[in-house]
């Protein structure tokens, strides 16, 4: 692996060969309902499709887990079925960018969703019935992992569509995210304890039947590109590359996180479920993982107010905080201050997160955006699966602790490399001058 500072060569931004999309019009005041306010008709509807098919996302893996276990299938049977969501996921997100593009994000969502209720129904009936077959299993949670990869794409070019105020939008998508991922795995267990997998699942396809209702009732705009000649699907996918090579603002983030997400994102997860669990209890874990959920809602709540005028910056200079707690950790510091830690960690990532989706949003031109996205989805993903596998190995071998301070270590690293990146630090929100 290539040191993260080799990074800060990115070239100069005047150097980008395409122009970004148009300013948007003036923000609306907070709270607006007018039609073009942040909570218009159609920001509402997508609002809704997209908190209620979060709080079903964060009940899967609480059901497979219940539903496997509990058929006495073994406990690698959860990660394999895991796995099988992931890696569709992954693979097939590329041509959900192009499908987008193709036949509009609006669409391609709604298919994902009818995808995705065929198989969380499935597989309530299956749970609901016995012991499912693992090979069923594992198909039908193939069939979630081609739905969720249809579906992503056309979340980013959606957002400016329904919201003249992107970065608000972004904003409260954000925190209703952060409050899904603790609310849903809450409700599967609750349920599962009153009923079973199988009631979980069907839950599960509730969502994404409201989901798709929600996304069929917007009444979106025909944008210009929705209806412009479309070469090969090949082609599509090759010009998709270039969009994305002709800005080095954004290939430069990108491949920074290519390896924050392997040396940082990737091993974080699985440290702190095993350290805090063989220090503290498994009810610990929990507790500290709706920390870090509150965390993200108060770096969304800061999102909402603060409107930088250089995101990526401003982005890069809260992410420190994520360091900070991979360093209490490996110290074996005291559970309210790994709590600190968390707090710190989901209120820098959700703000860095929020600037990141705003200024691609904002600066990539619609025709572009689901290509260029699901790029970056792909890369994410694949990087931080393998950060993860690799987490117990490596922890194994040099010790927890030890990764953990190197992993925090990266983590300053890929910030000095994002403040010092002209292109990215010098970006500037878009609507300000150049």
């Amino acid at each position: 692996m290539e040191k993260p500072t080799e990074t800060a060569s990115i070239p100069d931004a005047s150097r980008d060969t395409r122009p970004p999309s148009p300013p948007l019009p003036p923000l609306p005041s907070i709270g607006s309902r007018g039609p073009g306010g942040l909570w218009n008709r159609n920001f509402r509807y997508f609002f809704v499709a997209r908190t209620v098919a979060l709080f079903g996302d964060g009940m899967i893996p609480v059901a497979l887990t219940a539903g496997l276990l509990g058929a006495g299938r073994p406990a690698s049977s959860v990660g394999f079925a895991l796995a099988a969501w992931m890696g569709p996921l992954a693979v097939f997100v590329l041509f959900g960018g192009v499908l987008a593009d193709r036949f509009t994000p609006r669409r391609m969502m709604i298919i994902a969703d009818v995808l995705r209720l065929i198989g969380a129904s499935v597989l309530a009936v299956t749970f609901a019935l016995g012991n499912p077959p693992l090979w069923s299993v594992y198909v039908l949670s193939s069939v979630a992992g081609v739905g969720a990869a249809l579906f992503q794409p056309g979340v980013a070019s959606t957002v400016p569509r329904v919201s003249t105020d992107v970065q608000r939008a972004n904003a409260v998508l954000r925190v209703a995210e952060a409050l899904m991922t603790m609310a849903g795995p809450a409700f599967a267990g609750v349920l599962v304890g009153l009923a079973s997998a199988g009631a979980v699942y069907a839950a599960n396809a509730a969502t994404f039947a409201v989901s798709g209702a929600c996304l069929f009732l917007m009444r979106l705009a025909p944008a210009p590109h929705d209806d412009a000649v479309r070469g090969t699907f090949t082609a599509e996918l090759v010009d998709g590359w270039r969009e994305f090579r002709a800005r080095s603002w954004l290939w430069g983030v990108i491949a920074v996180w290519t390896v924050y997400g392997f040396a940082v994102l990737g091993p974080m997860l699985p440290l702190t479920a095993v350290l805090v669990t063989q220090s503290h209890g498994s009810g610990a874990y929990g507790m500290l993982m709706a920390v870090n959920g509150a965390g993200s809602v108060i770096g969304g709540l800061m999102a909402l107010r603060l409107r930088p005028s250089h995101p990526l910056a401003a982005g890069a200079i809260a992410l420190p905080l994520v360091a900070v707690s991979l360093v209490v950790l490996a110290l074996g510091m005291p559970l309210p201050v790994l709590a600190a830690g968390q707090l710190l960690a989901g209120a820098a990532a959700a703000f860095w997160l929020v600037m990141w989706s705003t200024t691609v949003q904002t600066h990539v031109p619609p025709e572009a955006l689901n290509r260029l996205h699901a790029y970056d989805v792909a890369g994410s993903l694949l990087m931080v699966a393998a950060g993860r596998a690799l987490a117990g190995p490596v922890a194994e071998a040099v010790g927890a602790p030890e990764l953990l301070v190197a992993a925090a270590v990266v983590n300053m690293g890929v910030v000095a490399v994002l403040l010092v990146a002209r292109p990215i630090r010098q970006l500037k929100r878009m609507g300000l001058p150049a």
